[in-house]
């Protein structure tokens, strides 16, 4: 049994979302700037975390995302199961036509006994437990995002509104009416 990126993926964006959102809602191009994510795979990622109640989205400015749980009661196996990633080491998928549709190879039993294991497994540790081990690494949770934002620190220069024909016909109207 493999875990693919989109796993991996799914459970670092969480340990990064639920260390900071205390600040209020993250957002994704902040999570995929410090965790060096795509943005678009990410954006993939949290529709599924959404859809599983896992993340709740906050629209407009100061909006991102928040945890849908508190963080003891969301667990590894939440967050890997909510993004489609199968925990399944057999080689039919738990389907038993391991040998093309001839029933159960003879390792099948032992396939099926590791992949509940690896599911009680991820199912005991917490996604706070992961945030508590980054914060006992020594990890620093920074107060502001240090997200570069498209502002220019040029203050915007509103146009003159001049009241001036804008056509022909508007600058004939206008000698017209005179």
């Amino acid at each position: 049994m493999r875990l693919t990126t989109k796993g991996r993926f799914a459970v670092t964006a969480m340990i990064d979302l639920a260390l900071r959102q205390d600040a209020g809602p993250v957002t994704l191009a902040a999570i995929s700037q410090r965790q060096q994510i795509s943005l678009s795979y990410l954006e993939q990622l949290f529709g599924k975390l959404r859809r599983h109640n896992l993340v709740e989205s906050t629209r407009g400015p100061g909006g991102g995302y928040t945890l849908g749980r508190k963080s003891t009661e969301i667990t590894v196996a939440d967050i890997i199961l909510s993004v489609d990633e199968p925990i399944d080491a057999t080689h039919c998928g738990g389907k038993e036509n391991c040998n093309g549709g001839d029933g159960r190879c003879m390792t099948h039993d032992l396939w099926a006994s590791l992949n509940s294991k690896m599911v009680e497994f991820l199912d005991s540790v917490s996604l706070q437990k992961l945030v508590d081990d980054q914060l006992a690494k020594g990890l620093v949770v920074e107060s502001k995002p240090n997200i570069k934002r498209a502002i220019s620190p040029m203050p915007v220069v509103k146009p003159i509104r001049v009241n001036v024909p804008n056509s022909v016909f508007d600058l004939g109207n206008m000698f017209a009416k005179s």
